[in-house]
């Protein structure tokens, strides 16, 4: 079985993810959703609660599975026998940076990369705009998968 991984914070996911996911379960057999976990970092939803509403935005993908790690990317990769990591790329500074990572990867246990272009009509969404833009007043609504919509709406509405 062909595995890859689409790891990243999603917090939350936008429709952006969304895209990268759905082209990357047309070219494997499975693809893990994979949420990174830091301690250190403060997100606006638990892990638990990304890993939730990513459930529920890729039900319609059967070959698509959800799930969490914290450490290097690599030894997940390696327990889980996966063999590609799938990322979306909406800039040039994305692809230096996703270059970097790529080439480490492969470096420490040869984790082959896949750099996807993203869909033009998500090319300047991110998760840290979305939530901003939210907590202004703005309207994200075409941005994010319904659920996520949903969620960040309520996140800011209990917080005033």
């Amino acid at each position: 079985m062909r595995r890859a991984v689409c790891p990243g914070s999603y917090d939350p996911a936008t429709n952006g993810h969304l895209d990268i996911i759905e082209r990357a379960a047309k070219l494997f057999d499975e693809v893990v959703v994979a949420v990174g976990v830091n301690k250190s970092k403060k997100g606006l939803f638990t892990t638990e609660e990304r890993m939730d509403m990513l459930r529920e935005i890729t039900a319609k993908l059967p070959n698509v599975r959800v799930d969490s790690w914290q450490g290097l990317l690599v030894d997940y990769c390696r327990e889980n026998d996966i063999i590609a990591v799938a990322k979306g790329l909406r800039s040039v500074s994305d692809f230096d940076y996703e270059l970097q990572m790529a080439q480490m990867n492969r470096e420490l246990t040869g984790l082959e990369t896949l750099l996807m272009a993203n869909n033009p009509a998500y090319g300047f969404v991110s998760s840290s705009l979305v939530k901003e833009v939210t907590a202004l007043g703005g309207d994200i609504e075409h941005l994010v998968p319904p659920v996520v919509f949903k969620r960040l709406s309520e996140k800011y509405s209990e917080r005033g």
